[in-house]
């Protein structure tokens, strides 16, 4: 009769486990398609961005008629392999330097192809601003339950760690000043 009961109890906790296990295994793994989506989309606009500063950079040299890239950091990327933080941060420096040297010039600042150039990385700004904040959103629930148990005990058994915020910085002036072009 006590055996029936220990292995009564035994399933009933096993029944427990086994649904904890799987209801874990669903949450963490919807977060992780979010993220992952989530990051595609950051990526995918990010190199769109680099792509229009190319396409910049391209056309000041036509402008000015030169071979030399004019955008420095541009330069110093193409060859590098940076994550997407890094990315993001080393295309506000780039869009810095778009402005400060159409600027001073002209003949770039009235290109017809410049200015659209420019309306796409102004039009491209709320864009990566909302996929931003939409991935901090979902890292910092991830995050929240990677340390809050019980799914802690989950997490460490798959070995998932904290993921990284994006350091959303406010570039508002920036933008402003290409869009008073």
């Amino acid at each position: 009769m006590i055996v029936g009961y220990i292995l009564f109890v035994l399933a009933i906790i096993g029944i427990i486990v086994t649904s904890f296990i799987i209801l874990a295994k669903n949450i963490f793994n919807e977060y992780i398609v979010r993220i992952n989506e989530s990051e595609t989309n950051i990526d995918s606009i990010l190199h769109k961005r680099f792509d229009y500063l190319n396409k910049a950079n391209d056309i000041i040299k036509e402008e000015i008629s030169s071979e030399e890239d004019v955008l420095k950091t541009l330069v110093s990327i193409r060859s590098e392999s940076l994550n997407k933080y890094d990315l993001d941060s080393k295309i506000y420096t780039i869009i810095e330097e778009l402005y400060d040297y159409s600027d001073d010039d002209i003949d770039v600042k009235n290109n017809q192809d410049y200015i659209n150039i420019t309306t796409d990385i102004i039009d491209s700004e709320s864009e990566i601003l909302a996929l931003k904040e939409y991935y901090n959103d979902i890292v910092k629930k991830y995050n929240i339950l990677v340390e809050k148990f019980p799914y802690k005990l989950y997490a460490k058994m798959k070995k998932y760690t904290k993921k990284e915020l994006f350091n959303i910085v406010d570039h508002s002036e920036l933008i402003n000043n290409l869009k008073e072009r």
